[in-house]
């Protein structure tokens, strides 16, 4: 099982930053299928928190998920998500969250690039 997680405000599209992302979507994908999990939903941000803790927070909300798709990411927040084991994916703004889930199961039935299968090597099970 490999966790997924979208950066989105619509459950339909990814078409969020990441600094700036209230809700991600998160799916469990196998070789077979593919199902939802939940929205994970943040408080909006306010002025008094700090720059790092907003991170940290989004981080935190996505721990369990290999993957995130998002719009755009800056370097300092790349930083912290790749640290946590989790591998940034940026794509247009706009995609449809149901089309990167058929490419990205088609790229698993594949040769997937080595990247992923490291990953999938240290801690996915079920592929």
């Amino acid at each position: 099982m490999l966790r997924i997680a979208f950066a989105t405000t619509n459950g339909v599209a990814v078409d969020e930053h990441f600094g700036r992302c209230t809700r991600f979507d998160v799916y469990e994908l196998t070789r077979e299928n593919q199902a939802f999990v939940e929205s994970r939903l943040l408080q909006s941000d306010t002025d008094q928190e700090t720059e790092i803790g907003k991170l940290d927070d989004r981080v935190r909300v996505i721990q369990d998920c290999a993957i995130v798709y998002l719009t755009a990411i800056g370097g300092g927040a790349a930083a912290r998500v790749t640290n946590s084991r989790i591998h940034p994916m940026k794509v247009d703004e706009g995609s449809s969250i149901d089309s990167l889930l058929l490419r990205f199961r088609a790229l698993l039935a594949g040769t997937p690039p080595p990247w992923l299968r490291r990953l999938l090597a240290t801690g996915a099970e079920a592929f």
